[in-house]
């Protein structure tokens, strides 16, 4: 079976780590991603959607908010917004995806959801030195791992709030009992494994954004897009469930990405949204395999039986 993405399996020695759950590995990968997407600091999290979570947390204590999201989204972040206490309403952004976005501007500085993107620099092209931008390393994820997710910006103070929030709301010391509790925190911090599974996958990260681009191309040029994402590539489709099916007993495994949340009234509180385009391209858009795995001929295979099923 041809898989919509890879995920390496790995075989860790954890006598490699001391007794805590958070080593010194853990700071290594932040000072990785930090360097590498040009920011000053970063914070390792066990989670992305638990940094949604944090950072709507972290503004809520001044005033709750509505935050506006695209519909087309993985409900993992309208439930971090809303059980941060605050509230969602929905966008009909179909554009967004595999791609970075805004997802909330506050009076003097804005969040970026990045789960989708991981590019070299990045923070310093898309953001200023107040801004946070978030990274997803659950398992399908460009840089994944697993799960798990890492806050960056330049702004210190953001940034030691974040630190011990994660940490139980404690400040940082080798022995646990050296420790100061600054606030009633979370158990959220990214634990060993996690950062070492991601800095093995992190070594050779470049290299599969290589072959993923050069992936995007083909499709590109055999299937008359023009599609950029190297973490997605969605097409059109008359029945997204029937293509899926059929794609499956093929012997290819797509996906559908995503379905409109602002149908469904655990979240929409019985209001109506205009999101037409979020309605139509729901049942009609399927994502196609990105696997830096794939051989010449399971390439050609893949296209073949796409352009069979259109």
């Amino acid at each position: 079976m041809i898989q919509l993405f890879n995920i390496n399996n790995y075989i860790i020695d954890t006598s490699e780590f001391s007794n805590l759950l958070h080593d010194d590995i853990v700071v290594e990968f932040e000072k990785k991603i930090a360097e590498y997407v040009g920011a000053k600091y970063a914070c390792a999290i066990n989670s992305a959607t638990n940094a949604i979570f944090l950072t709507f947390t972290m503004e809520y204590f001044l005033k709750p908010r509505t935050i506006k999201i695209p519909s087309m989204i993985p409900p993992v972040v309208a439930n971090a917004i809303i059980t941060s206490h605050n509230k969602v309403e929905f966008t009909d952004n179909v554009k967004w995806f595999g791609n970075s976005y805004v997802l909330h501007k506050f009076r003097q500085y804005k969040v970026v959801d990045s789960a989708q993107k991981l590019e070299k620099n990045q923070f310093r092209k898309e953001c200023k030195p107040d801004d946070v931008m978030i990274f997803s390393h659950y398992p399908t994820k460009p840089l994944g791992g697993m799960d798990g997710g890492i806050i960056v910006t330049d702004d210190f103070k953001k940034y030691k709030w974040y630190k011990e929030a994660v940490l139980n709301g404690m400040t940082y010391a080798e022995n646990n009992w050296e420790r100061g509790i600054s606030f009633p925190g979370y158990k959220m911090y990214m634990n060993s494994v996690q950062a070492k599974i991601l800095m093995n996958n992190f070594e050779s990260y470049d290299k599969k954004m290589r072959v993923l681009g050069n992936l995007v191309d083909i499709y590109n040029r055999e299937l008359g897009y023009e599609n950029s994402s190297k973490h997605l590539y969605r097409i059109e489709v008359l029945d997204n469930e029937k293509f899926i099916q059929n794609m499956r007993n093929a012997g290819i495994v797509c996906g559908i990405h995503y379905p409109a949340l602002h149908k469904n009234p655990i979240y929409n509180e019985g209001k109506e949204f205009d999101c037409s385009k979020s309605k139509k391209l729901e049942r009609r858009t399927v994502s196609l395999p990105m696997n830096e795995k794939l051989s010449f001929f399971e390439t050609e295979y893949i296209i073949d039986k796409v352009r069979e099923n259109l």
